[in-house]
């Protein structure tokens, strides 16, 4: 038992290193660009334009970097948490089939439509919990994670629901960054290399942070190109390589309603606060509308209220949620 701690423990701390080696270049590039670029080789004008400017990319890719890192991942409510009784008659129970179908009169309950590879109720035996549509464990924070996309090293946090925009963001600022920063220090690389500037620390300094920049934005275009294009067709990573299985079988364009309401489920129907690192996505990250016309009458709605309410919701019959969504949809 205590061994075990102490590798959790040596695995929590390792798993730091790539976001300090991340903030270390950050602040090294910080310190190249202000003290040994701009305030050693400029003249006054260009150096406050150039500083005007880099200080919002700076404030911006920071700002975003830290909501990926410290938002934590969202995680089912607990009306997807069995309760005592069904814990219980689910445990004791020994029969597969049995248990499939204790699991599936839970489930008519509550507004799930994907199904696991056999056509069971996705039930994580972990967390003890029925699986929201979308909803993933992630064995690096043990924990079901809600919409989760990937386990990402460099923000040392589970990419999901609650901070999918802030991860967008964050690769958005660190190309507009990059960008900035090579573009700037391109000029003052030609004249070192032609000899109208003479040697000294901040030659290696410029060739450096040009060497890093353009190597950061490489790597950057192709991660952020591919996650444009998963939130133009609304699937996450883990649905890009496994297409999610609904009662009609799998489906990869299931959740695709359209480029403009993709869109909106991540960043919001204010287009104002698109690019900046506030929540805005929508719903609660455990349902989500669905393509296909028998499964649409699921919308999208921003509170479990509607879908569950407290008190009488656990008498309701399949068929009376049902009706319910129904209404909610066509008045709406």
């Amino acid at each position: 038992m205590a061994l075990s701690r102490a590798l959790r423990c040596c695995q929590r701390i390792f798993s730091w290193i790539p976001v300090i080696i991340i903030s270390s270049v950050v602040l090294w590039s910080y310190y190249a660009y202000v003290f040994e670029l701009c305030f050693v080789m400029m003249c006054v004008f260009s150096t406050v334009v150039y500083l005007s400017i880099f200080h919002v990319c700076f404030i911006m890719f920071c700002w975003t970097y830290w909501k990926a890192i410290f938002t934590p991942p969202a995680t089912p409510s607990k009306k997807f948490h069995l309760s005592y009784s069904d814990k219980e008659r689910y445990e004791l129970e020994e029969r597969p089939d049995v248990q499939k179908q204790i699991l599936a009169d839970i489930a008519k309950k509550l507004p799930i439509f994907t199904r696991a590879q056999s056509g069971a109720i996705r039930f994580c035996d972990r967390c003890q919990v029925i699986k929201p549509d979308r909803c993933h464990h992630c064995s690096v924070c043990e924990t079901c994670i809600l919409k989760m996309d990937h386990h990402c090293p460099w923000v040392n946090n589970c990419v999901g629901f609650s901070n999918y925009k802030f991860f967008l963001l964050f690769l958005s600022y660190s190309m507009i960054y990059c960008v900035f920063v090579a573009s700037t220090v391109f000029q003052y690389f030609l004249k070192f290399w032609v000899g109208d500037l003479p040697n000294g620390p901040a030659k290696f300094h410029v060739l450096f942070l040009l060497f890093v920049a353009l190597m950061f934005f490489v790597s950057l275009m192709f991660l952020f190109g591919y996650h444009c294009w998963l939130v133009a067709k609304n699937r996450s990573t883990l649905e890009a390589f496994s297409a999610p299985v609904f009662q009609n079988g799998p489906d990869r364009n299931g959740f695709n309603v359209g480029l403009n309401r993709n869109l909106q489920q991540v960043f919001g129907e204010d287009r104002k606060l698109w690019f900046i690192p506030v929540f805005t996505s929508q719903g609660d990250g455990h349902y989500f509308p669905l393509r296909t016309l028998r499964e649409s009458e699921n919308p999208l709605l921003g509170s479990e209220g509607k879908w569950m309410e407290d008190g009488g919701s656990d008498e309701e019959s399949a068929g009376e949620v049902a009706s319910k969504w129904k209404c909610i949809f066509k008045c709406s």
